[in-house]
């Protein structure tokens, strides 16, 4: 298992802003937004190559109950998410995190 995950200052940005809204929405919802993302993330860590390639070495996973992609690149030593994206977003969002 891959102990290391940096957030990008994106992703950080997409988190605190789902977050936020869902608690505006249901006081709680976010908690269990933060709860499944975080789930999400310990799978990436766990087993970093089961997830579809999005484009280059970068892929994507799904977050469960919530329309949202974690877009994410896996190394030897640290699994660095760049987004934390909206499903109903335009793509050029996240694929400009991704371009190096």
């Amino acid at each position: 298992m891959i102990e290391q995950v940096i957030f990008t200052a994106g992703a950080d940005d997409d988190i605190a802003e789902a977050y936020h809204w869902f608690e505006s929405r249901e006081p709680g919802l976010g908690e269990s937004f933060l709860r499944c993302v975080e789930a999400r993330i310990l799978m990436i860590r766990r087993q970093p190559k089961i997830y579809r390639v999005a484009v280059d070495d970068f892929r994507r996973a799904f977050v469960r109950r919530f329309p949202y992609e974690n877009f994410y690149e896996a190394t030897e030593k640290a699994i660095i998410i760049y987004s934390v994206f909206h499903c109903s977003q335009n793509p050029k969002k996240w694929h400009k995190r991704l371009l190096r």
